[in-house]
This record gives C-alpha cells, structure tokens and sequence, in this order.
C-alpha cells in the first residue's frame, strides 16, 4: 500500500510517500480503507519531534491519527461493526491506504468521508479543554485562536452549555465566528484591550500557541483559569499544557450525538491528495484555517 513516512525529525521535506505492508487489525481494533485522514497540528508536532507527552515516536513512523473510511477488518473480540461500514475514528498512521483504528463511530448521516476526517481527535480535544478549564454556564470563556478545528468545536459546544464565548482570529475570519455564536475580534497590537471592552473573562484557552499566554493569565486574574494546547512553555507561567488525549470513544459518542442534532458542524477549509500531505503540514502550521484540512485517499 501507499503511506506518508518520515525516517528523521524535521521540516515538512522530511515526509515521504513510500511502499509498505498494510496493516492488520488485532485485538479490539479494526482496519479501514481509508478515504480521508484529519490533518492536526499533533501530525507536524510529532513530525518536528517535539516532545508532547502523549504521542512517543519510534523513527520511521507513519503520519496522522484521525481518518474515515469503509472497514475491511475486523480485529478478535470487536463487535457491532462489520466490513463494509462507514466509520470514523482515532488509530495510527493514518496518511495511508489502510490504517488501524483503536476508536471508532459510525459516520453521521450527511457526513462525507472529508467532513467526517477532520471530527475525531478535534471533538475529543475541545470536550477535554472545555472541562479543564472549568468554565461554567452564564460564564464567559476567551478562545484564543478560534477559527480552527479545535476552536469552531469549542465554540459551538460551549454555546451549547450556555457559556459565552469570545474569540480571536485574523480580520477574515470574523463573519466565521460570528456565525459560531461567538463575540469576534482579531488579534494584534491592542488586542488585550479589545477584549477588556467586550466584558469580563472567566476563563481562557491558547489553541494557536501564539505567544499570548501572559495576557491570558492577565485577563482571567488566574493562571488556572488558562489552557493551552499549542505553547509547550505554558507551565513557565502557571498555566496548564493539555496534550494527552482523554476518552476518545466518548468523544465520538458525543460528536455523533451533537452532529446529529445540527449542533455541531466543522467545515473542511480544504482537501490534500496524499501526495499533497507535505503541503497540507505547511498550511496547518502558517495558521489562519478556517474550520478543518484533511487528505483524500
């Protein structure tokens, strides 16, 4: 089968597209024949050998965690899923033809394969922070680097407990949040007072690691009212990093149920062929996404 590889840590260059043996499902899990993989800022993370807890890397290692496509296996003691199904989920070396999924759902009805890609870990993600931060209902929660895949759940989720939210993105992506549910406003000199003037911030998530957890802990008043997910140097200020994943299967349980209900929807900003995933890593890393990337298989 055809799969993205890198043999080194490094840029974007170090990625390949080689020949290797497909994979099997074993215990517990099932093989995909994967339509599309979800391209997350964990892939270039991991890629650069950054150290993040969760996801240790043995050299060569394949790409991506989140795919959707048509199951073709099924490992021993996995029921309720059979060949032939349309699922979604979170495995391992996902930029592939085939890949092993450890979670998995159903796709939603409506959903396509791309759609369906970019949901799993960013579902799982947003669930996580919004519960570590402890923000509540009637109180207000700043997202930081909001227009992405991680934030545009965020926003639609906290919406949807009753949470105010705030969000900062570039100038064109104001509409998108707005269209969330959420207050917009950029980022950039005087931005802090930008959000001082929408009202008061209970609590604050960093998902774009872009240098601002000073000014998040300045306007919660708390360093443990911040969360980031992107600046590995958030504990020199108190802050708590959140990179280890939670319960991916509730997650999903979770994103059906709300994608179900026409509370959740996560659009694809743009799709990769798998050649392409060099490309992809570049864009996910300059920022400015607009709801989700993913590669097509």
């Amino acid at each position: 089968m055809k799969k993205m590889s890198f043999a080194e840590f490094g840029g974007p260059e170090v990625l390949r597209l080689i020949d290797a043996e497909e994979p099997h499902a074993g215990p517990g899990q099932i093989r995909i024949a994967v339509r599309a993989a979800g391209v997350n800022p964990v892939d270039w993370r991991i890629r650069e050998g950054q150290v993040l807890g969760a996801h240790p890397t043995v050299l060569p290692s394949g790409v991506g965690i989140d795919a959707a496509g048509v199951v073709d296996e099924v490992g021993e003691g996995v029921e309720g899923v059979e060949a032939g199904d349309h699922v979604f989920g979170e495995g391992s070396s996902t930029y592939a033809e085939f890949a092993v999924l450890s979670a998995w759902a159903g796709v939603p009805e409506g959903l396509t394969f791309e759609e369906a890609a970019g949901y799993p870990s960013v579902v799982e993600t947003a669930l996580r922070v919004i519960r570590e931060v402890g923000v509540q209902s009637g109180q207000t929660l700043l997202v930081s680097g909001a227009s992405g895949g991680v934030g545009s759940a965020v926003l639609q989720i906290a919406r949807g407990r009753g949470i105010g939210v705030i969000g900062t993105a570039g100038a064109g992506n104001q509409d998108y949040l707005r269209g969330l549910g959420a207050v917009a406003t950029t980022y950039g000199e005087g931005w802090v007072d930008r959000v001082r003037r929408l009202g008061r911030v209970d609590a604050a998530l960093d998902l774009a690691g872009s240098g601002v957890i000073r000014e998040l802990v300045e306007l919660t008043g708390d360093p443990r009212k911040v969360i980031s997910i992107a600046d590995l140097d958030a504990p020199k200020f108190g802050v708590r990093f959140s990179g280890v994943a939670g319960s991916v299967v509730e997650a999903l349980v979770e994103a059906v149920l709300l994608i179900s209900r026409g509370e959740l929807r996560i659009p694809v900003e743009r799709s990769y062929r798998l050649a392409e995933a060099a490309a992809a890593h570049v864009d996910s890393q300059a920022g400015h996404t607009r709801g989700r990337r993913v590669v097509v298989v």
